[in-house]
């Protein structure tokens, strides 16, 4: 009787292991428990079908939830939002992913943010740094107010973060704390704040996270903070950060740049030539796609990212 029981649960598990898949999830709780337990959660830019399998893949190999995510660039590289979202849709479904995953526009400006909840992402970031601070305030309610009716979580931004995104371009400030707060109050589920953090590869004389002005802020906002850039951070000063209420880190330079080297080394090593069908965009992309991979496992221990219950 025990060893039919078993038997059968075993079977069951099997049975639903490989038709059921995690749906998409908004952030709200996985980030509110991370900035509790002092880890955080990675946000990862996707750019094609090999980064979304990339980041997925990753995330189901450590058991951790994962927030994948569309700059307005890529998504219009890649075909709008729509094709975005069905095509990580589908992947989750094709990969029997079972972690929870977030949809996410990432520096949506207020048009972008507005298309992608109608479109059905889970999580949108309203970017409103470049516009007067009552402007920014006052999108920033409204984007709150039309996602939360729906069901999806809202990033915003005080303070520009450093480098350029997609054509928008930060010079690289400290977030106002009083303004940070107001923010805040909007009702939004998590906030990026500048630290002297910025996009892209840091330059060698980067002094570092402000981690003065991110004890200020943490001391006053109980909302889950967004640490950008966080490509080139060293790991002690992301993970001190963590500790003190960044809740999610954003990463797209590093899965970029190791995507780019891994497939100019397999070039010049002449298999795209020498190899029995190396051209095969199936073969030669391979080599970046397992780069990302990496990247993507090896930030997801940095952060310490618990697997998902």
């Amino acid at each position: 009787m025990c060893t039919f029981n078993a038997t059968f649960l075993h079977i069951v598990v099997i049975y639903f292991g490989r038709i059921l898949f995690m749906s998409l999830v908004n952030g709200n709780e996985i980030f509110a428990e991370a900035r509790k337990g002092h880890y955080a959660v990675g946000a990862f830019n996707t750019n094609n079908l090999e980064w979304t399998r990339a980041i997925l893949g990753a995330a189901q190999e450590k058991g951790t939830p994962v927030l994948i995510q569309t700059s307005m660039g890529a998504a219009k590289y890649m075909g709008g939002y729509e094709l975005c979202l069905n095509l990580v849709q589908q992947t989750i479904k094709s990969m029997n992913i079972t972690v929870p995953v977030i949809m996410h526009l990432d520096h949506g400006n207020y048009e972008a943010a507005k298309e992608c909840i109608e479109v059905g992402y889970n999580s949108v970031m309203f970017d409103g740094h470049d516009l007067p601070f009552a402007e920014n305030l006052e999108k920033t309610k409204e984007i709150v107010k039309l996602a939360h009716a729906k069901g999806m979580s809202v990033e915003a931004e005080v303070g520009s973060i450093g480098g350029e995104e997609d054509g928008i371009i930060g010079e690289g400030e400290l977030a106002d704390v009083e303004e940070a707060k107001q923010i805040a109050a909007t009702g939004v589920d998590y906030l990026a704040c500048g630290i002297g953090n910025i996009h892209g590869q840091y330059p060698e004389n980067w002094k570092g996270l402000k981690f003065e002005r991110l004890q200020e802020l943490a001391d006053v906002i109980s909302t889950p903070l967004v640490l950008h850039g966080g490509s080139g951070i060293p790991k002690e000063q992301i993970q001190k950060a963590i500790s003190m209420g960044v809740a999610k880190v954003n990463v797209n330079t590093e899965c970029q740049m190791a995507f780019a080297a891994a497939t100019r080394k397999y070039i010049e090593e002449g298999h795209d030539q020498n190899d029995i069908k190396g051209y095969d965009p199936r073969k030669l992309l391979a080599p970046g796609t397992k780069a990302i991979k990496d990247t993507v496992e090896s930030r997801i221990e940095w952060f310490g990212t618990p697997a998902a219950k």
